[in-house]
């Protein structure tokens, strides 16, 4: 595959999703649409989770651990040349905490005329990302760029064992 920069990936497939969304909110209205395209992403977004969890979790390794070394390979490969300012606050074996301060991928939605899809396509990937790569991995974002935040919280979290 080519390594295409991931906001160009995104852009592409916000110009293929707008017309296919279009025809779906003509056909079925705009709330089935909408859950119809988020299923569709996040399916997508199981099948990458799997791959980087074969690619970066070792058998009895702390799925935490393996997901913030995940997250940090693909932020340094695919989050600066995507316009992502991000902060990292916390890196434990328990919790990642980061803030984004500015986000591309919601600019380009917005660019496209998708900016109302913004969390569809592109935020909800991150919580279906973590629960896919171990289930005992959880998000909690109070705040969105795409919902009118100035920055994105993520807190993700090993869900303690019960």
């Amino acid at each position: 595959m080519t390594d295409i920069p991931n906001i160009e990936r995104r852009r592409a497939q916000g110009q293929i999703v707008k017309p296919i969304y279009d025809e779906l909110v003509a056909e079925i209205g705009e709330e089935r649409a909408v859950a119809l395209i988020a299923r569709a992403v996040a399916r997508s977004v199981e099948v990458e989770a799997k791959a980087a969890r074969e690619a970066t979790l070792a058998e009895g390794e702390n799925p935490m651990v393996a997901f913030t070394e995940s997250f940090r390979r693909t932020y340094e490969r695919r989050g600066l040349e995507a316009g992502l300012e991000v902060e990292v606050t916390r890196a434990d074996d328990d919790a990642l905490d980061f803030t984004v301060k500015r986000c591309r991928f919601v600019e380009v939605y917005h660019e496209l005329g998708l900016g109302h899809l913004a969390a569809t396509l592109s935020c909800n990937r991150d919580g279906d990302f973590a629960t896919a790569f171990d289930p005992s991995i959880e998000l909690d974002r109070p705040q969105t760029i795409a919902g009118g935040a100035d920055t994105c919280l993520f807190r993700y979290r090993l869900r303690p064992e019960d």
